[in-house]
Formats: structure tokens, sequence, C-alpha cells
């Protein structure tokens, strides 16, 4: 086990007490002693006032280590992305990673949760229409490549998002065709929604708050390759990519936020989750991220390890496509939730460190609906279920079960053992086909409904708007970010109130109902709210001390995506 070394400063008190001694005895020849008089009785001592207790002298804090610039950040991710580009690319937790290093947002998260600026200075609705908000910018701020950082360049960017054939489909459903932003001056720049949205500030701090060059955009567009070539405003610069191996970034010397202390972070995606613990325990990694509660146990173990643990993210469950046979019938859907073995995955994959989940929101969420309860472990309710839809669509069934296909990205041997878990209980009803792909691969097909169920991770945004493209009908087509394909007039009106109202209390209530709606719907089988774990060696320093412009303590872990601007290696 490693050894951490502390460094803590007391104060000790010494009373030091002086003693004083008459001088020696002389001889001399002396008269005869005089007879001595009587002396007066001796009066009582005067008693004296109480004295206070002296107050306890104060422990002075641990001082805080200087940090130091240099040194090389290897950070192990569970996978890598097709590309590091916010315009074109899906980026899950490890593009968000590399993201993070690169670019910069709009707007940044605190640890309560609170939206601040970022790269924007303010922002706020027009004459009180929560449909047009107008951001004002930062100044004196470049790209890597020297281009100024205006409003110019984030209407670009904006813009590109917007048409981008992926990354449009979380935009369109949300924006005019025509005039969705407006350049009022150099450094202002509107917003033109669809609809109310009182929580539309915390969309700039996701993908879409990501500003990139209008230089390197336009380029992009030519050249495809330089996808892999990033060029944000981010404290860190692209060195050099190869995809499935080594992504290196070095220290922006320019960053417009201040200092930036690492000479370069080296990003090494590693798929199976023991193969990354392992490396981060032998030094060939110095941070890795994880969700593999075993490891999440033993890494905590480590008095040498710094663990950042977030269970208010991304929730785990399998996902029941509802747009296609057999679970476009919501007796497969019951089924299924009825026949997963909850316990079996909870307490051999869990292992309580992942809590478990009913819901998209953790008990301590204001949003938690305290009587939604997830089913499961009752295969025998299931039986008739699976009987009735046998009989009425036979193509569908084999020997009496239902025949699908579970999904999953990997390699990864946690991964696959959910998978063998769950059919464990399914078997009895459903004959379940494998099919485990690589993450890309694994998302594209979802986003193109080319599956049946799929063991996936969603939700848990720093505010619930943020997961409304995941829940409304507006989000499906060809490529779908409702990524079950299910979707309710109901539901559609609960989120568009929610997102809208500015009365807290109602917006509680409105998620509650919502989240009582997607039980009933049966589309998700919540198995535990993800554990995201960010490890770092004990020279790993300045994880957690990430500010806003303005000083603001901020979020230092979202979903498996942690920042860099602050860390530091203490070499010695």
């Amino acid at each position: 086990m490693r050894g951490t070394r502390r460094c803590r400063t007391g104060i000790v008190l010494a009373a030091l007490v002086a003693a004083s001694c008459s001088g020696p005895n002389q001889a001399s020849d002396a008269p005869a002693p005089q007879a001595v008089p009587e002396l007066p009785a001796p009066q009582p001592a005067p008693q004296l006032a109480p004295q206070p207790e002296p107050e306890p002298v104060p422990e002075l804090p641990e001082p805080q280590p200087t940090p130091i610039r240099g040194g090389t950040l290897r950070y192990g991710l569970e996978a890598d992305v097709d590309g590091l580009n916010p315009i074109s690319s899906v980026l899950s937790a490890p593009g968000q990673v590399m993201a993070n290093a690169l670019f910069d947002t709009l707007a940044a998260v605190t640890h309560d949760g609170t939206i601040v600026p970022y790269l924007a200075e303010s922002w706020e609705p027009v004459d009180g229409d929560l449909a047009t908000w107008q951001v004002t910018l930062r100044q004196g701020v470049t790209f890597h490549d020297g281009t100024p950082f205006d409003a110019a360049a984030v209407q670009a960017g904006f813009q590109a998002q917007f048409d981008s054939p992926l990354i449009g489909f979380g935009l369109r459903p949300f924006y005019p065709a025509e005039n969705a932003t407006e350049v009022i001056d150099e450094f202002i720049i509107q917003y033109n929604l669809l609809d109310s949205n009182a929580q539309f500030p915390a969309t700039l701090s996701t993908q879409g708050g990501y500003i990139a060059s209008p230089t390197w955009l336009a380029a992009a567009l030519l050249d495809p390759a330089l996808n892999q070539a990033p060029v944000g405003t981010g404290p860190f610069k692209i060195e050099s990519r190869t995809v499935d191996s080594v992504t290196r970034v070095v220290r922006n010397d320019d960053w417009w936020g201040g200092d930036v202390y690492l000479d370069a972070i080296e990003f090494v995606p590693i798929s199976d989750p023991d193969t990354r613990t392992d490396l981060l325990n032998n030094g060939d990694l110095q941070a890795i991220q994880t969700t593999n509660p075993a490891s999440i146990i033993d890494l905590q173990a480590d008095d040498g390890i710094t663990n950042v643990v977030d269970t208010s993210g991304e929730e785990s469950f399998v996902m029941l496509n509802a747009s296609r046979p057999p679970f476009d019938d919501l007796r497969v859907r019951q089924a299924l939730t009825l026949a997963t073995p909850l316990r079996a995955y909870r307490n051999l994959i869990a292992l309580g460190v992942a809590p478990d989940a009913n819901q998209m929101f953790t008990p301590d969420s204001p949003f938690y609906a305290t009587d939604v309860v997830q089913a499961g472990d009752d295969p025998d309710a299931a039986t008739p279920l699976v009987a009735d839809y046998c009989a009425e669509v036979p193509r569908q069934c084999s020997g009496g079960k239902i025949d699908i296909e579970l999904q999953w990205f990997g390699p990864a041997v946690i991964t696959t053992r959910t998978a063998e878990i769950l059919d464990q209980g399914w078997g009895g009803h459903f004959n379940v086909a494998f099919d485990e792909l690589v993450q890309d691969t694994h998302i594209q097909e979802v986003a193109l409904g080319q599956y049946d169920a799929a063991i996936w991770r969603q939700f848990g945004a720093v505010d619930p708007s943020l997961d409304r493209l995941f829940l409304i009908c507006r989000t499906i087509d060809v490529i779908s970010l409702n990524f079950a394909r299910y979707c309710t007039d109901e539901r559609d009106a609960l989120i568009a109130e929610a997102q809208a109202t500015t009365d807290e209390a109602r917006r509680v209530e409105l998620w509650q109902k919502i989240s009582r709606q997607i039980n009933n719907a049966a589309t998700y089988v919540f198995l535990d709210h993800t554990a995201w774990n960010n490890a770092f060696l004990a020279e790993v320093k300045g994880v957690c001390s990430r500010t806003s412009p303005d000083g603001t303590p901020l979020r230092c872990s979202i979903t498996g995506a942690t920042w860099f601007d602050s860390v530091w290696l203490d070499q010695s």
C-alpha cells in the first residue's frame, strides 16, 4: 500500500517560570538581639475575582504547497472517440476529458450545481423573454491559432453545430431554422430559442458551450483529418494524436485564464478497467477514470491515491428500443423488466459502490420521486406476458421465448459479465443474442435505432432540463437522441412546462411526474447510479482547485470528466 506524506503545523506553548533566591549568609560581630515585637494577627487573604479560562490557541491550517510547473501527466481513459471536433464528434466521457484540456466552455458549474460564467461574462433574457437570451463574452481571449475570440466566432461555432448531420440533432429541435443566433456587437451574441427555457445558461456548460476556432472549423470542413487536431482557447494545445493509442497535449503558455502548470498530458485509452487500474498501481499511469465498482473499492483502500468519486451523474440501465419489435409492445418491455435480476446485478456488479437506481434522479435530489420503484426479480410475473405475446406474434419467438439482441460496448470483462448475469435472469423467457461493439460503433447503432436492448449510461446532467433531448418526441428521427424512441404528448407537455417555469417548487413537481411516466412506460430498466471515480496518484495535485475567473470554486468532476488548468505534479 502506497504511503501518503502529510505536513501539519501546530503551535506548542511553553510557560517559563522564574524563581528568585536570597544571597549567601555572612558572619560578623553583632549586638545582642532585641526582643521581637509581637506581630499582629494575620488577616484573611483577599478573595480574587474568578479569572476566565484562557482561550484555546487555534490550530493553524495546513500550509498549501505552491504549485510547480513541469512534468507530463499520463491519464488512462475508458475508451477513445472518433474525433475531438465538438462540431462533428459525439464526446462521451473520455472525449470530454480530452476536450476539457483543449477547449473552454461559455459557462461552468460550481460545487452546488450553480451555473456561472466562464468564457462568457454574463447573460440575461431580453426584456424577460425566456426564449431570447443575450450573452456577453469575455474580452482579450484568443484561440491557439491566434484567431480572436468574439461573438462572430461563437456564432460560427453554433451554426456549424446546428448544421452538423449528427451534433445538430441536439440543437435543431430547440432553435428556428433561420436566425437562431444574432451578433449584437463584437462581444454580445443573442440566442433565439423556439421555447421558453429558464435554464438556458446550463446549455452553455455542455459540449454546446465548447468554442472552437472558426479558422480551424472552416479548414476541418475541407479536410476531416483536422478533426483530430482541434484548436480551442483552452489551457492546452494539441501536439499529436493517434486514434486508439495516445493523444498528447502541451501547455498553452498564452492561456487567458492564468498559469498552467503541467508541461503536457498524454491520454491513453484502455477499455478494460482491471488493466487500467493495474497500470495506475504500477505507476505507468498517474490518473485514470473508471466506473468499475471492484476497481473503485481497491482504489479507495489505497492511501496513496486521491479518489474523486461522483455518484450524482449518469444512471446505468438496460434501454429498450420502443420503435421496433419486440419492444414496441408494452407487454414485452414489462416482461423483460420483471425478469431482470436486479439483486444479482447489484450484488455481483455494483458491489455496494454504485447506489441502486429506481429513476434518473438520486435520492438526495429535490426531483427524486419517492414513490417510483424499479420493478424486477419477478420472472414468474413475466410468464403470462410472454405467452400472450408469442401467441399473437409468433415470428418474434422461438421455443416459446421472445428473440432479442443485447448490445454493449467493450471489450470489458465487467460489461460482458453484466450481460451474462442479465441473460441468466432473462433466459427463461427470452432468447438473448450478444453483440459487443467498440464504443463509437455502439453509440452510432443506438442513435440509428439499430438495436433491441442496450446496456447504457445516460441522464445525470447538472440540471434535468439538459436531459430533455433524450425524452421528447422532437428528437426522434433517422438519427435519434431520444435513444429509446419512445414519446408521448403528455410527457412532452410536462417537460415543456418544467423548462419554462421559474417556480422551483412547480418544477420539482413536474419532474417527479415525468419520472412516474418513465417508470410506467418501461423503456428503461434502471440498475444503479453510476459511480464515476477519477483516481490520481499522490504526486498529482490541484485536481479540485479549479475556479471561475472571479474565483468561485468549480466542480472538479462531472460524469467522469475532469479539468486540468489547476493540476500540477509534485516531483519532489
